[in-house]
């Protein structure tokens, strides 16, 4: 009985809709990605590449395959590897597109202010 009424506990859960802030390190970086060809992107209207392993969250924070945003123009916070290659990417929600100033450029990044609580960035 009580496995019975967990499991019903547990798939209601599962079906209500919870978006929880998330977490953006302080090397995330704001651009607009457009997928080319996987692995073969446009990162600010300059040619880029995924890493290996790169991940791609969507609005909804679940991974989404690269292929399937071919030709869309996506605001998004991304990280980079130390080659320089795409690494990890989250699709914008509205509320995150609001939190502005957000640095675009790794020198906007070193000179500003992270709050990693409230996650936002200010200008010194």
């Amino acid at each position: 009985m009580h496995r019975c009424v967990i499991a019903v506990v547990l798939a209601l859960a599962a079906a209500l809709p919870v978006q929880a802030q998330r977490l953006f390190q302080a090397n995330a970086l704001r651009g607009e990605l457009v997928v080319i060809q996987p692995p073969d992107v446009m990162l600010n209207g300059k040619p880029a590449r995924l890493a290996l392993g790169a991940r791609i969250r969507n609005s909804q924070n679940l991974v989404q395959l690269s292929g399937s945003l071919l030709g869309q123009r996506l605001t998004v916070n991304y990280t980079l590897d130390p080659t320089g290659a795409v690494r990890d990417v989250w699709i914008l929600t509205d509320a995150e597109l609001a939190k502005s100033p957000w640095p675009t450029t790794p020198a906007q990044a070193q000179s500003w202010v992270f709050d990693s609580t409230m996650q936002t960035w200010s200008k010194p």
